[in-house]
């Protein structure tokens, strides 16, 4: 993809630490005005990456190119463009949440409105109290507010919706999908499968210092291990007669006495072929669900490790 369907490229990107390679030539594209959400387990590199594309922390080698420019070498043309929201620091301890923002907003030609600013993210309360005695969920969306006041039009977001009750998390996600479509590209790091699954259009998963999958959520739950449908129904069934009616790429088996499981590629057709051939033999299925893989999956299948915060 050339950079004009990009904001941000990374090609053959390094990045070492005394002999250890945090960063093992790593590729990534993320297209205009998509959110990206880059996922990996801890040591990965995608920190590391996500600060070098920020302009934190300089290369060893590779290029990256962030809407167009060399975040390193043009930092100052750059910085007036994109939003960078961090897990902590940033932020005056004595300053008020609302007159620090205000102030981030005034350095900015056309921010977003302030005060609705404050009132989606829920801050209006708070918005006289000084930052270190913000509890760390209003910190967070202070963070997050602080990130997107002035209309960036690429924003990095990390982890943004850590220790957030179920609420701020919501409402973090409605900014999020507000920003994307008023045009804003998006590129997030999370541990929040379902944040991803709810939030990206592309998610990258990072790992060893290299991208090792790229795709939207849909396409990487789509690939590797099948889906599956499940039923009960009378022990016993003639899955040799079922396996007929269905594509040559299926699979059944009775897991438990009466539990079927039915695995391939699991779409209205196949469901369809099921309970037909369930009708015309006299068999009532009953609990009939359809099982899919789940980022998570797919992220423990390619990583092989727990989810760590």
């Amino acid at each position: 993809m050339g950079s004009g369907g990009a904001a941000l490229e990374v090609s053959g990107l390094t990045k070492r630490y005394g002999a250890k390679r945090a960063v093992d030539g790593l590729d990534l594209v993320v297209p205009h005005g998509t959110v990206t959400a880059v996922l990996g387990p801890n040591g990965a590199g995608k920190t590391t990456t996500v600060e070098i594309c920020e302009g934190y922390r300089r290369a060893d080698s590779g290029t990256v190119r962030v809407l167009g420019l060399d975040p390193a070498a043009e930092a100052a043309r750059l910085r007036p463009r994109i939003g960078v929201m961090l897990q902590s620091g940033g932020v005056y301890p004595g300053a008020r949440a609302e007159e620090m923002l205000r102030h981030i907003a005034s350095l900015h030609a056309d921010p977003l409105d302030v005060t609705a600013l404050i009132e989606g993210l829920g801050l209006d309360g708070c918005g006289r109290t000084p930052y270190r005695r913000l509890s760390g969920g209003q910190q967070q969306r202070l963070a997050l507010a602080m990130a997107v006041v002035g209309r960036p039009e690429l924003v990095f977001l990390d982890e943004p919706t850590a220790g957030l009750d179920p609420q701020a998390r919501r409402a973090t996600w409605e900014l999020v999908r507000a920003l994307r479509n008023d045009g804003v590209t998006a590129v997030l790091t999370t541990h929040h499968m379902d944040e991803a699954e709810e939030l990206a259009d592309d998610v990258a998963v990072v790992d060893g210092g290299r991208v090792v999958a790229q795709g939207s959520p849909e396409e990487l739950c789509r690939g590797g291990a099948e889906n599956s449908l499940r039923f009960t129904g009378r022990p016993g069934l003639d899955l040799a007669s079922l396996l007929k009616a269905l594509p040559d790429d299926t699979a059944a088996a009775e897991l438990v006495p009466g539990g079927y499981r039915v695995t391939g590629t699991v779409d209205p057709q196949l469901l369809a072929t099921v309970t037909s051939w369930c009708a015309q033999h006299g068999v009532m299925p009953d609990r009939i669900s359809v099982e899919r893989r789940t980022l998570e999956d797919v992220f423990l299948e390619l990583t092989g490790k727990e989810l760590r915060s």
